[in-house]
């Protein structure tokens, strides 16, 4: 494929973006028209006729305008997917020392709670509430593999290599992006029913298998994201409270808080309920309220953080009955509006 220069490339995407609009040739008094291009008519009908040479645009009969040609589509879905895979890689980066940072962040988050309470302190790291689409992005690779990118909601990212008997058309790859997009964007798994998938299949006809990849790839994403990672802090403080420092008590707390099982039961539990009287996300959980075994001599103090977009987390206390529950408390609130501006600083 030539190389175009940057005035051929700007003129070439507004035919095929004018032409997938309305169906009608392109002529040049038509492109003079967008305000980010400063050419004159003659320059542009000279480009145009460059571009024409070149094979990347065709005049289907005498004085009308221009239409893409089957290279001219080309080069557009080319420049189409270098770019997506541009906005993936961005994302993927950002992503990435988002995490990092984030993890660094809750792990300091819990040491500075058992520090300032003298209690046993969780957190678990920030997760997605209702994982939507975003986006589908299907690329070829070679002619038997094609990359599928899914985007969800969070800025959700997960490649998938798709193995392919025959090489797919430039024109068959648009037309189950849009079809997949069209029909994903904006759902939920939930969502995502056998009838939309029967539907989604039958549209796709020959190609059925590369849906049914695709949604395993959705189905997956979101399967990764339930992996629920937790932080703790200051298990061993419970020895400083008699009421809690039997031997066995003491063992079977210690092992919940490093087995983290029953910490994630308890997290279930607090996304199952609604939020504290307050509205404030905090619940408290006394004695046998408490949903771990373990915990049925503790007071529990929980509290839901949000950073936006449907993610969330959970930071937790733990100590005895007779806690201080108004500094607990504080603490708690305190350390939901630092996360929200760490995160977003």
């Amino acid at each position: 494929m030539e190389e175009l220069t940057e005035r051929k490339s700007k003129i070439l995407n507004i035919i095929i973006q004018n032409y997938l609009e309305t169906g009608e040739p392109v002529g040049s008094r038509t492109i003079s028209k967008y305000p980010d291009l400063n050419f004159s008519p003659a320059t542009i009908r000279n480009e145009m006729a460059d571009l024409e040479e070149m094979g990347f645009i065709i005049q289907p009969h005498a004085s009308a305008g221009r239409i893409p040609s089957d290279k001219g589509y080309r080069f557009y879905v080319d420049g189409l997917i270098a770019q997506k895979d541009r906005e993936i890689t961005e994302i993927k980066d950002v992503m990435f020392e988002r995490t990092e940072r984030m993890e660094q962040v809750l792990k300091q988050v819990v040491k500075v709670l058992a520090n300032n309470t003298q209690y046993a302190t969780m957190i678990s790291a920030p997760a997605i509430s209702g994982t939507k689409v975003k986006f589908v992005q299907l690329s070829p690779v070679n002619e038997h593999q094609l990359l599928s990118v899914v985007m969800m909601s969070g800025n959700i990212v997960k490649n998938k290599l798709i193995e392919l008997d025959n090489p797919l058309t430039a024109e068959e790859t648009l037309k189950l992006n849009m079809l997949l997009n069209s029909s994903l964007n904006g759902l939920t798994i939930g969502d995502i029913n056998l009838a939309l998938i029967s539907q989604m299949k039958s549209q796709a006809g020959e190609f059925e298998d590369i849906i049914e990849q695709v949604l395993k790839t959705v189905a997956d994403t979101i399967e990764d994201e339930e992996g629920l990672e937790i932080y703790t802090s200051g298990a061993t403080n419970i020895f400083k409270y008699p009421e809690l420092s039997d031997s066995q008590r003491a063992k079977d707390f210690i092992e919940a808080f490093e087995e983290k099982e029953e910490l994630k039961d308890l997290i279930a539990d607090i996304e199952g309920t609604s939020e504290g009287e307050t509205g404030t996300g905090i619940q408290v959980y006394i004695g046998d309220e408490s949903p771990i075994g373990s915990m049925k001599d503790c007071s529990v103090v929980t509290a839901t953080y949000e950073l936006g977009d449907g993610i969330k987390g959970t930071v937790g206390i733990i100590g005895p009955k007779r806690m201080d529950y108004k500094n607990v408390m504080d603490n708690l609130t305190s350390i939901k509006k630092k996360l929200e501006q760490i995160v977003k600083g």
